[in-house]
């Protein structure tokens, strides 16, 4: 195996979220906003022939099948983690367990931070879900939390001992009174927890980074990023871009 890559300029893997025409031009666009070197694999797409001989610094999941990930490939992955390589999971209809039931039986389920649901996790949000901070962390450094952003669903999963959950999500249930509103929060759920797995830095992030279930998260900003990805480009707000930036650092080994 190839040694530690933790805190290198090896580039990030990043698998899923479709093409960087569509979804994934979100977190590509981001990344190299922040200048941090990726090689992007899209949904429909396995990863490449030479997988075990590329040395990453950070594993990204996001709405990729993983049936697009053979044994070999499993192995390897995990070996590289557990030696120092980050590795984050952000939510969709195929992280996580999904629609489908795609990663609660996978080799990832002991890499992660948070336990799986056994049955489909999804949650949407019609009315407000605000994000709040539950901890002080370098992920959330420099970020205004005291006007959080709201998002538009997430999977449900469980903390596991050991890990930290750095930020809940707060629904809330909203009925007209009067002239204004009622606002009742409900239950909190976690939304970005963060571990180890042997030597690497392991975070689940339960939201999506792209519409729909980024929700207001995507606008979040003080000013616009505006940043060419592929044939086109997204505009973002400064702090979801900050936000995203930070979480991958962090996941290299920043900080």
């Amino acid at each position: 195996m190839p040694p530690d890559t933790h805190g290198t300029n090896a580039p990030i893997c990043y698998l899923g979220d479709d093409h960087l025409g569509a979804a994934a031009a979100y977190l590509a666009g981001v990344m190299a906003h922040a200048k941090l070197p990726f090689e992007h694999v899209p949904s429909t797409a396995s990863p490449p022939a030479d997988f075990g001989s590329r040395q990453y610094a950070v594993y990204v999941l996001s709405d990729y099948p993983a049936a697009r990930i053979d044994a070999t490939q499993w192995a390897v992955l995990v070996e590289r983690v557990r030696r120092g390589s980050g590795l984050v999971m952000i939510g969709g209809w195929e992280s996580f367990h999904g629609r489908l039931g795609e990663y609660h039986r996978t080799p990832l389920a002991d890499l992660l931070p948070v336990e799986m649901l056994d049955r489909d996790d999804r949650r949407n949000f019609a009315q407000p879900c605000l994000v709040r901070a539950a901890a002080e962390h370098p992920v959330l450094a420099g970020l205004p939390w005291e006007t959080p952003p709201s998002i538009g669903g997430l999977n449900v999963v469980r903390p596991k001992a050991g890990s930290q959950t750095v930020l809940t999500a707060v629904p809330f249930s909203v009925r007209r009174q009067g002239d204004g509103f009622q606002f009742t929060p409900g239950p909190e759920m976690p939304l970005l927890v963060l571990g180890r797995s042997g030597e690497g830095r392991t975070a689940a992030l339960a939201t999506d980074v792209a519409p729909h279930w980024v929700g207001g998260l995507v606008d979040w900003g003080d000013r616009r990023v505006v940043q060419e990805v592929a044939a086109g480009f997204i505009e973002v707000g400064n702090w979801y871009a900050r936000f995203f930036e930070n979480l991958l650092r962090w996941a290299r080994g920043e900080g």
